[in-house]
């Protein structure tokens, strides 16, 4: 067997894009959207990840460039495979818990970012009618996580089971 240089190894191997959000919820279960200029479907706060760059400090910097919310991050929530969607590569969706925020917190937010228009609370069925399926799939996954204490494994959104081969 022929094995490959390590460096030529290292440059064939597969790169995945990745993304980060952030899931915040009010104490009645809606989730805090906010709406792009730049697409019609609305979106968590979060975006993609830079090179050299951890999901979780993605998730804080886009927290804080698109709604100007300084506060810990809290736990992974969900990780979701994303096949290849036409020019988009396949790819990696981290969902990170962002906690309780209230009406009044959400109603002080002022967009700057040029990509925010505006910011509000929904609930998951008013959700699904504003994000794209996966990502209204994603929200649902995540929300039972927060109340289970897990850790939600999804492809396209669908949760999964991972099985141990033996």
């Amino acid at each position: 067997m022929d094995l490959l240089p390590f460096e030529q190894y290292a440059a064939s191997l597969n790169r995945k894009r990745t993304s980060a959000g952030v899931l915040f919820r009010d104490g009645v279960g809606r989730v805090l959207l906010v709406e792009t200029t730049y697409k019609r479907a609305w979106e968590i706060p979060g975006g993609s990840v830079d090179a050299d760059e951890a999901p979780w400090r993605t998730a804080v910097r886009e927290v804080a460039e698109e709604i100007h919310l300084d506060r810990p991050l809290g736990r992974l929530l969900l990780i979701d495979y994303v096949p290849t969607d036409g020019p988009m590569p396949e790819g990696l969706a981290f969902i990170f818990d962002g906690g309780l925020i209230t009406e009044e917190e959400v109603a002080g937010i002022e967009p700057t970012d040029p990509e925010i228009r505006s910011v509000g609370l929904y609930t998951p069925a008013a959700a699904r009618d504003l994000v794209k399926p996966i990502l209204a799939r994603r929200i649902v996954a995540a929300l039972a996580a927060v109340t289970t204490g897990g850790l939600a494994l999804c492809e396209s959104g669908h949760r999964v089971t991972v099985q141990e081969r033996r």
